[in-house]
């Protein structure tokens, strides 16, 4: 969307040019205009260092190292290209280069770039402590997050690709276009526009960005908590029975064992509060009413099956499934306290060990 000039009769397109053709440099020129000027960028910023690179093995500088409200480190990489090229990339090793910073390097940091010559620490502390409204350094509150700030003349799509995929796994990226104008008498103009995340979208960004967080750490707690029982229930099974002998420990709800014929598996199976021993009939592909004709053999079975087994069964021939599933459910499952787990593991063995006694000899026997 172009810019417009008002004149007495008319609108006039503002030309767009680029920072190279008017003589604009990235360093000597972008660079020292939005250090003296930061609040364009974002109102909530204050300049710590420029040129930044104090860290070993590294000839790296960080454009403008900033410190925000909420006392969290800002990254600002700039670029006077119309693509970006590829900062997104440097920025991210930037930020994770800087976020193990301490107040104290942060004070000394800043006291170098207000005086090089004579850095004064208590200046430089004051002056944090007034941008942030603090009485004194709070070392927990400091740099509880590290965001990045890109700021270039446009993006490509391959970056502003890799911003919104980073922005929804819970990264603070945001891009900045600094886009320039020649007007017709002379004067440059510069339009800066944050464009990712939009400013009115930011805040219902953030909160789904919390939520996505949160359950994605959710699902890698109950993803690990569900390794630790296969792990014990495993080790425990395999001293009683061979069926599952070969099976390791997995994330997954379920593990498979073998009853000695293809198209059918013995399961082991466990939910947050309860757990389960199954039979599971596939027998493939495109066996549907195979596979319903093999259930409905063992299902005329059913009295003396599970007299064999013990108890009665759940017989689900799973209309709209491929697959059919005799199963038994316990109490207990994996957030049940690691404590009930023992019993748990000998309760899922003891009837595994009584559904295969029940069906192994009629799975080998069934007509198929």
């Amino acid at each position: 969307m172009p810019i417009f000039e008002i004149t007495a009769d008319k609108l006039l397109a503002v030309t767009e040019t680029s920072f190279g053709a008017e003589g604009i440099h990235e360093r000597k020129h972008i660079q020292q205009l939005l250090r003296d000027h930061i609040k364009v960028l974002d109102e909530r910023l204050m300049v710590i260092a420029e040129e930044f690179g104090e860290w070993l093995d590294s000839s790296r500088r960080i454009d403008l190292l900033c410190l925000d409200g909420d006392a969290n480190l800002v990254v600002v990489e700039l670029k006077r290209t119309e693509d970006g090229g590829h900062m997104e990339l440097q920025a991210l090793r930037y930020a994770a280069m800087i976020s193990a910073m301490t107040f104290e390097q942060l004070v000394d940091t800043h006291a170098r770039f207000r005086n090089p010559a004579l850095p004064d620490l208590e200046a430089a502390k004051g002056a944090i402590l007034e941008f942030l409204g603090w009485e004194a350094a709070d070392e927990e509150q400091f740099g509880q997050d590290t965001r990045i700030i890109l700021a270039s003349a446009d993006f490509s799509k391959e970056l502003t690709t890799a911003v919104l995929w980073l922005i929804d796994r819970g990264v603070d990226i945001r891009c900045v276009r600094l886009k320039p104008y020649k007007m017709n008498n002379g004067p440059v103009l510069i339009d800066i526009q944050q464009l990712i995340p939009l400013p009115e979208t930011a805040s219902y960004q953030t909160q789904i960005g919390v939520k996505k967080l949160a359950e994605r750490k959710s699902q890698g707690e109950r993803h690990e908590l569900r390794h630790k029982f296969w792990q014990q229930m495993l080790d425990y099974s395999k001293q009683r029975t061979p069926i599952h002998a070969s099976r390791k420990a997995t994330r997954d709800g379920w593990v498979s064992g073998s009853i000695g014929r293809n198209g059918f598996a013995l399961l082991y199976t466990v939910r947050r509060e309860d757990s389960q021993v199954s039979l599971w009939i596939s027998l493939g592909s495109g066996m549907r009413a195979k596979n319903k004709t093999t259930f409905h053999q063992l299902l005329n079975q059913r009295p003396e099956v599970e007299g064999d087994f013990g108890a009665e069964l759940d017989w689900q021939e799973q209309p709209e499934s491929d697959g059919c599933l005799i199963r038994y459910v316990m109490p207990g499952g994996y957030k049940s306290s690691t404590e009930q787990w023992p019993e748990i593991n000998e309760r899922m063995t003891d009837a595994m060990i009584r559904l295969d006694k029940a069906f192994r000899t009629r799975v080998a026997a069934l007509k198929l």
